[in-house]
């Protein structure tokens, strides 16, 4: 299928509106694995329109309605070779992969969870091992430690301890809380060392309090009983991770004045600390009306230093603001990047390279070299299929005469309305 580029333009430096933004990806792809346990009880409010929600939820209400998603005859009659009964691709979805990882242990049925090229790239052997060691039962397809995957379900509960490091993706973590209350023998997960995106771990943990399931953390150790949820609403905020894209543009903007609808100062969501990161390019965010206004203000540049550990879905974001302003940053807690949709660090230095800075990366820390600098008249964005690096170099825009962005579809996995809302604002997007 062919992909479209988009050309971005704005004339003038100044911005002013609103933007409404859909839900959080993050909330809803939880709230509807607990909708799902739930059997019913927990109703979710706001879903988000993101792909990936999309992709989750059609899957499971797929399975609510008892549906086979694909592979109806148990048998290839002309190789005599099985079908699987359930094949399900979730594409490029990686939230989607490790949650129906977990979510699939417990159904009385036999899948293959599958996706994209990519997905096949993304290692899952974590989330596996620690299920196993609960007792499902899972085969590799192809590749140890990679997708696909086949499940035979019904799990038969063999110990409800599971050690797992702290540094790997919290959605492994999340992905067996969110299916402890329903374990015969309950969860005592044991987080190994420091632990990266805490922010995403204690997010699941409210949300799934919220639906009525308690849980103990001491030290490093989270225990989860079996129990009951209990009837009630889960009513998902808009998305803060989008809102950072509106942070980065009002950043590089002379003068900005923006309001976001429905996002509250004490979030659940990690990517909320972006008001506080933007706080150093001079962006104030003010919370009443029911959301948060941006006001830009002149503000010398002063952090050299930022930790994104808690919050590795803003790197992206606040490595193009500082290379975008000249600003030669150091930046932590980025161990994550490599395994996501793409290897977002290599992706980074690649791009940042077209205007001539470089991204190092020496260990755990990286720097921006920002010595040879230049603003070309025009520049193309590779995406890598990587949403977040369509959105992160956006605001370019503001800066470059002339912008294009491979793959104007890209964007539909976290945020359609991206290149509309952009359009609101003073943008001129093109579809090339």
């Amino acid at each position: 299928m062919k992909h479209h580029n988009i050309i971005l333009t704005k004339t003038g430096k100044s911005l002013k509106g609103t933007v409404h933004l859909t839900g959080s990806k993050s909330e809803c792809n939880r709230a509807l694995i607990i909708e799902a346990l739930s059997h019913g009880k927990v109703k979710v409010e706001n879903i988000s329109d993101a792909a990936d929600t999309v992709t989750l939820a059609s899957i499971l209400r797929s399975e609510a309605r008892g549906q086979r998603l694909a592979g109806a005859a148990a048998y290839d009659t002309n190789s005599e070779i099985e079908i699987p009964k359930s094949e399900i691709n979730i594409g490029p979805a990686g939230t989607a992969m490790r949650f129906l990882t977990a979510y699939f242990t417990l159904q009385d049925e036999e899948v293959i969870l599958t996706g994209s090229e990519r997905m096949k790239q993304r290692p899952i052997g974590v989330l596996v091992d620690a299920l196993r060691q609960l007792g499902a039962q899972i085969e590799y397809v192809e590749n140890d430690g990679f997708p696909p995957i086949k499940l035979k379900g019904s799990l038969v509960q063999l110990s409800n301890k599971v050690s797992i490091k702290g540094s790997i993706s919290s959605q492994y973590i999340t992905a067996l809380l969110l299916i402890a209350a329903r374990l015969p023998f309950g969860l005592e997960l044991h987080i190994e060392g420091d632990l990266t995106s805490r922010p995403y771990v204690e997010m699941t943990l409210a949300m799934l309090q919220s639906a009525g399931i308690q849980h103990t953390w001491n030290g490093n150790v989270i225990s989860i009983t079996q129990q009951d949820f209990k009837e009630t609403s889960l009513h998902v905020e808009p998305d803060w991770s989008a809102a950072s894209y509106w942070y980065a543009i009002a950043a590089l903007s002379d003068e900005a004045e923006l309001f976001l609808p429905g996002l509250t100062q004490y979030s659940l969501q990690g990517d909320s600390v972006i008001t506080e990161i933007m706080a150093n390019f001079g962006i104030t965010s003010q919370f009443k009306d029911g959301g948060v206004y941006l006001l830009k203000e002149p503000k010398p540049l002063g952090r050299k230093i930022f930790d994104l550990k808690e919050c590795p879905d803003l790197a992206q974001t606040v490595i193009v603001v500082c290379a975008a302003l000249g600003h030669e940053a150091t930046f932590t807690g980025l161990e994550t990047l490599k395994i996501k949709e793409t290897d977002r660090i290599k992706a980074l230095q690649n791009e940042l390279a077209k205007m001539g800075v470089k991204l190092t990366e020496k260990g755990l820390v990286y720097k921006l070299d920002c010595s040879e600098k230049f603003i070309p008249e025009k520049m193309f964005i590779h995406t890598y299929e990587d949403h977040r690096m369509a959105m992160a170099f956006a605001p370019l825009a503001l800066v470059i005469p002339e912008l294009e962005i491979e793959d104007e579809k890209v964007v539909e996995k976290s945020y359609p309305a991206f290149w509309t809302d952009l359009e609101k604002a003073g943008f001129e997007a093109k579809v090339q």
